[in-house]
């Protein structure tokens, strides 16, 4: 693999991780920098008290004001982009163990003892001999996908590209509502605004995005840990992450390594502006999956859909 063709800063401390306030306040509050650590941090969503030697700080939204005109024009580009999103469904996966996914009426194939009376009366209506797969029974079938999208608010996506990028999450959101979703924003650090799984609504998040200033550093290799860390324990068939950024890395270890390690990695990259594309596409190729790339909002829809279509 060839150099990078920046040379990232190294960063004299380790990155720090936000993470949701515990106690429901709105804000994002910063759980330490050592990483080794955060195993004793209460984990998102707990009111369960924990401890580091770390000291700590809150950043309460309401303080981070975004303009009321520019918060308006990009919930257009998001509905813009949902009205033109066309994400497939899953395959539906007749592994999943019981109790597990979509209850589904399928024909008979031995996998399953519950049967779909209904449906089956329907076929025997028709043919009052029947053939064993005739039967209709009830399974559950795995359609559920867990997705990490990582958004970079670093100074250099600042304006009308972070707003590109919140657009984006924000239509995605509600396009894979029935899908297990994590948002992770980052800079320099990174900021777990939804841990997988949690419910949350489309402008709920595109809010919280714009609401995250955009500064410092572009350290994709934290953000891309931090995403593999929100999927462990998913199986790999399930699990991807989807990287909306410039992928101008200029701090931190080289992202690839971080790349290679998560089960898919596709990259939305946005050129209006200083980019890094050869980093973009290596990122993708090491991650098994796709980089498309936008100029503006007007892009983002059909990019999206081709990079989950597979």
């Amino acid at each position: 693999m060839q150099p990078l063709r920046r040379k990232p800063k190294q960063l004299d401390e380790e990155p720090s991780l936000f993470q949701p306030s515990s106690g429901g306040g709105g804000g994002l509050v910063l759980r330490g920098g050592d990483r080794g650590r955060r195993r004793d941090a209460p984990q998102p969503g707990s009111a369960a008290p924990g401890e580091t030697e770390e000291e700590g700080s809150v950043v309460p939204l309401d303080d981070l004001q975004a303009e009321s005109e520019a918060d308006a024009r990009t919930r257009q580009r998001a509905r813009e982009i949902a009205a033109r999103l066309a994400v497939p469904r899953p395959q539906r996966d007749r592994s999943a163990r019981r109790g597990v996914g979509e209850l589904v009426s399928l024909r008979y194939r031995g996998g399953s003892d519950e049967l779909d009376l209904d449906r089956t009366l329907e076929v025997l209506a028709a043919d009052p001999v029947p053939a064993e797969d005739d039967l209709v029974v009830r399974e559950r079938l795995r359609t559920r996908r867990s997705v990490v999208l990582v958004v970079d608010v670093s100074g250099s996506m600042k304006g009308e590209r972070v707003r590109t990028a919140a657009a984006a999450v924000g239509a995605l959101a509600g396009e894979l509502g029935r899908d297990s979703l994590a948002v992770v924003a980052f800079w320099s650090d990174a900021a777990v605004l939804v841990p997988l799984g949690a419910q949350v609504q489309p402008l709920e998040v595109l809010d919280l995005l714009l609401r995250v200033p955009t500064q410092g550093l572009t350290n994709v290799s934290f953000a891309l840990e931090t995403a593999g860390e929100q999927l462990v324990g998913v199986p790999q068939r399930d699990a991807r992450v989807l990287l909306l950024s410039d992928c101008v890395h200029n701090a931190g270890p080289d992202p690839r390594i971080a790349a290679g390690r998560l089960p898919r990695l596709d990259v939305l990259l946005d050129t209006s502006g200083e980019d890094d594309v050869d980093l973009g596409r290596d990122l993708a190729q090491v991650g098994r999956g796709r980089v498309r790339l936008v100029r503006d909002h007007r892009d983002v829809a059909g990019a999206l859909s081709a990079v989950f279509a597979d």
